[in-house]
C-alpha cells in the first residue's frame, strides 16, 4: 500500500549562453526535434523561445535535451583540471564505421575534438567539446 516513489528523468538540461544555437547543434548531431511551439521562427522574427528555453525531443515525442539561457558560462577545461566537466553525455554508436560518420558530422556541425581513442581495441571513443564547451563521448558499443 506504500509504494515506494520515485521521480522519473524527464530531460538533461544544458546551460548555454545560446540556446538555439546549442538546441540546433543537438538537433542536427543526434536527429532530434523541437517540442511543439519551440521551433525557430521565421526570417526576421524574434526568437522569443530562444532567448530562454527550448526542448527537444527524440521523434517518437519521448524528452531529450532541454537548453536554458544563461548570461555567462565557463567552459570545461578538461582533462586539464582547471573547470571540472561537471557532467558530460555519453553517446554511442555500433561499429568503428559508424564512429568515424559521426566523428565527420561532430566537427562539422561546431564540435571541438577533446581526445582521440578510437584505436583503444577494448572501448574505441572520441571526446569532444559542443560549441558551448560541454564534454560529450562517442563510443562504440555493443
Amino acid at each position: 500500500m506504500n509504494a515506494e516513489v520515485r521521480p522519473r528523468l524527464r530531460q538533461v538540461v544544458l546551460d548555454t549562453t545560446d540556446a538555439r544555437a546549442l538546441a540546433e547543434f543537438y538537433r542536427e548531431l543526434l536527429g532530434l526535434v523541437y517540442r511543439p511551439g519551440d521551433e525557430a521562427p521565421g526570417p526576421g522574427a524574434p526568437d522569443e523561445r530562444g532567448r530562454d528555453w527550448l526542448v527537444l525531443r527524440h521523434p517518437d515525442g519521448s524528452s531529450a535535451l532541454a537548453f536554458q539561457q544563461v548570461a555567462a558560462l565557463p567552459a570545461a577545461t578538461w582533462p586539464e583540471p582547471r573547470v571540472p566537466q561537471q557532467l558530460h553525455l555519453d553517446l554511442t554508436v555500433g561499429s568503428l564505421t559508424e564512429l568515424e560518420g559521426a566523428h565527420r558530422r561532430a566537427l562539422r556541425l561546431g564540435a571541438r575534438l577533446l581526445l582521440d581513442r578510437s584505436e583503444d581495441p577494448e572501448e574505441p571513443l572520441r571526446v569532444y567539446a559542443d560549441p558551448a564547451g560541454h564534454p560529450f563521448c562517442v563510443f562504440v558499443a555493443d
